[in-house]
């Protein structure tokens, strides 16, 4: 009669597959809050407007950009600003600045008599070039 021998061998203890799936998860959470945070840093403008559209190019950033809104409301630098200290608030950013450039930046749906009348107390106000931005037709 043969005996067999048993051998016992050391258990090892086997990485489960919650362990494995760990650090995918810490790094989808940090992932999350990162752009949770991103996003909220991002600048936005002050009330929601809709431009109209056209098909020239993109303008570059860096100029004073005046938000026209539907309702009578105005803004400059993300603050807001009433119609009468409009040209002196436009003159202490242009003073300060180099660039005496201004974006004027206006919802569809204003009366254009309105848009006008505000470039012409931006161009008042000393701005050497007024731009009125528009979306792209392909937008």
């Amino acid at each position: 009669m043969t005996r067999r021998r048993h051998l016992v061998q050391p258990q090892h203890r086997g990485i489960s597959d919650d362990e494995r799936i760990l650090p995918l998860i810490n790094i989808v959470f940090l992932l999350l809050i990162f752009f949770m945070v991103a996003g909220q840093l991002a600048a936005s403008d002050r009330f929601a407007i809709e431009p109209p559209s056209s098909g020239s190019e993109t303008e570059p950033a860096g100029r004073i950009t005046v938000l026209v809104g539907t309702d009578q409301r105005l803004a400059v630098g993300g603050e807001s600003v009433a119609m009468g200290a409009l040209s002196d608030t436009v003159l202490t950013m242009l003073d300060a600045g180099s660039n005496r450039q201004v974006r004027v930046k206006a919802d569809g749906r204003v009366p254009a008599l309105r848009v006008v009348a505000i470039m012409e107390q931006l161009r008042d106000a000393g701005a050497e070039g007024i731009d009125l931005l528009t979306v792209t037709g392909s937008e």
